[in-house]
């Protein structure tokens, strides 16, 4: 976003506002790694003073009159950041947005945060200019804070796939045609492989754990029934904690699955767009807590990928109304029905029209501006 505005103005003062806005970038990034994320340390701390002061500084430096702030997720830590953030500099913007990226805050804050926890986010966020959300179930979030305006805006991104019409959409048709010829037939030739690909944090409440059982419970099914189709699964993003990494390579191991499974970690941009380009199917059955619109399914839809997803936060708000491959969370049965289904369900244009229609980046900033600009108005 901060991209396509123009970038941190300190490093171009003259470049003309792109999208009537002038923005100046505070990097409140202070975990160093996934590992670090959710701890509660010095370090992190200090870094995050840092940045208050480099925003306070921006504001008389620059006359910056907007704060714009992300707010955390329902998780103690990351709540004790908002306070720290509001305390320091709130006090010295004359307007605050606030731009929703998780959900769950307000029924976490609810449900398991103390009364002084409760009264005091809810003192540091109340009141806001503008409150940004990414869908109508987002909304809830923001209207528990009292802001004076709420703002639908659904995220986006760039095109990763320019070329889908001609290098990934005939190759992706000729194959479902493929797999409906070997279901009609029970054709008994080798095994057709078909690609599913889960990208995210590795993370049970991510739906790893879930994708793995759909994809074994789905084999097992198609072998018992004679149908010539098995799924394998390939795993790309870390895993959030060593513990889950050893359960999950475990129950791998369990299953004697090692053939069809493989775990790569992080990837480059490039090797990622190459897997989704080349997978069949994408599974990403979350329950997340924090889980709101996620870019891994925008990703999926920008490559025509069919995906297996949950009804879950503003999941089904993303997808084309009537979108026959939504499970329910902690479903391993469903995912692999689902799985099945997509076998031989043609949605890859569907999918790709869809992202085209709403989640792209121009899309995005527009709507960004709009809303931010309407604050300058109020």
């Amino acid at each position: 976003m901060i991209e396509g505005f123009g970038g941190d103005h300190r490093l171009s003062p003259g470049r003309p506002a792109t999208l009537g806005l002038e923005c100046y970038h505070i990097n409140a990034r202070i975990s160093k790694a996934a590992e670090d994320i959710g701890g509660l340390r010095a370090g992190k701390l200090w870094r995050l003073l840092c940045s208050c002061l480099e925003a306070i500084w921006c504001r008389f430096r620059y006359g910056v009159q907007t704060m714009y702030y992300v707010p955390a997720p329902g998780k103690r830590s990351a709540v004790l950041r908002d306070w720290m953030v509001m305390l320091l500099c709130r006090p010295f913007f004359p307007k605050l947005i606030l731009h929703w990226h998780a959900a769950g805050l307000a029924p976490w804050l609810e449900s398991e945060a103390g009364p002084f926890a409760r009264a005091l986010t809810r003192r540091a966020l109340r009141r806001a200019d503008l409150s940004i959300v990414l869908s109508e179930f987002n909304r809830a979030d923001a209207e528990w804070f009292s802001p004076k305006a709420i703002a639908v805006v659904q995220g986006g991104r760039s095109d990763p796939c320019p070329r889908f019409d001609t290098d990934i959409l005939p190759r992706r048709e000729s194959k479902v045609a493929l797999r409906r010829h070997l279901m009609a037939r029970r054709d008994a030739s080798a095994p057709q492989i078909v690609k599913v690909v889960y990208l995210a944090h590795g993370m049970k409440e991510k739906g790893l754990f879930d994708t793995l059982e759909g994809v074994l419970l789905a084999n097992a099914q198609l072998g018992a029934e004679g149908f010539p189709l098995r799924f394998d699964l390939t795993v790309i993003g870390a895993f959030f904690s060593e513990a889950e990494r050893v359960e999950f390579q475990a129950q791998v191991q369990q299953a004697q699955a090692s053939s069809i499974v493989r775990c790569l970690g992080f990837v480059s941009d490039e090797e990622k767009s190459r897997y989704l380009a080349e997978a069949d199917l994408f599974c990403f059955p979350t329950y997340y807590s924090a889980e709101n619109q996620p870019g891994n399914l925008i990703e999926a839809m920008a490559f025509g990928l069919p995906c297996v997803t949950t009804k879950w936060r503003s999941i089904p708000e993303m997808l084309p109304a009537g979108y026959p491959a939504l499970v329910d969370p902690k479903s391993p049965p469903q995912v692999a029905a689902a799985l099945r289904l997509l076998l031989t369900e043609d949605l890859s244009r569907v999918l790709r029209q869809h992202f085209l229609l709403h989640f792209t980046q121009e899309q995005n900033l527009r709507g960004m501006a709009a809303a931010l600009r309407s604050v300058e108005k109020s």
